[in-house]
């Protein structure tokens, strides 16, 4: 089988796809799944439909996908290291002004942007450490 090569494009995808899940989970503009279904829920626990059961289970999974790739190709560490990487980044753009907090949900969106940046980091790293190293990642089989 053929692999297709990865793209500038193919990258774009993966944050697409990463910022789509991490802002439909949760947003500072409350349209997302927590203030859809989480927080009425926790009001009035009557208000929960079939049609938010699966929405939630397809984040879940969306979740699952996303984590398990992360760890997988960056390890705990590197994915430690990553998150510290682009904290510090944003931390650096606050410092020097670029950025300010004086809004109340900035911080928020900093920390939703960071967390969109590691997913999709860590979804690419395999393909990324390939192009970069000619180094291919291989699961070890079940024996």
């Amino acid at each position: 089988m053929a692999r297709r090569p990865f793209t500038i494009a193919s990258f774009g995808y993966r944050v697409l796809f990463a910022l789509v899940l991490v802002f439909a989970t949760y947003n500072p503009l409350e349209y997302s799944y927590y203030h859809w279904a989480i927080r009425p829920l926790l009001a009035d626990p009557g208000d929960f439909t079939i049609l938010k059961a699966l929405v939630g289970v397809a984040l879940v999974i969306g979740w699952g996908v996303f984590l398990g790739a992360t760890f997988k190709s960056l390890g705990a560490i590197g994915t430690i290291l990553l998150t510290l990487l682009f904290g510090l980044f944003l931390w650096w753009m606050i410092d020097n002004g670029w950025i300010s907090l004086d809004e109340p949900g900035t911080m928020s969106w900093l920390i939703l942007v960071v967390l969109t940046a590691v997913l999709a980091v860590g979804i690419s790293w395999s393909h990324i450490r390939r192009r970069l190293t000619g180094q291919v990642d291989v699961e070890e089989a079940d024996q």
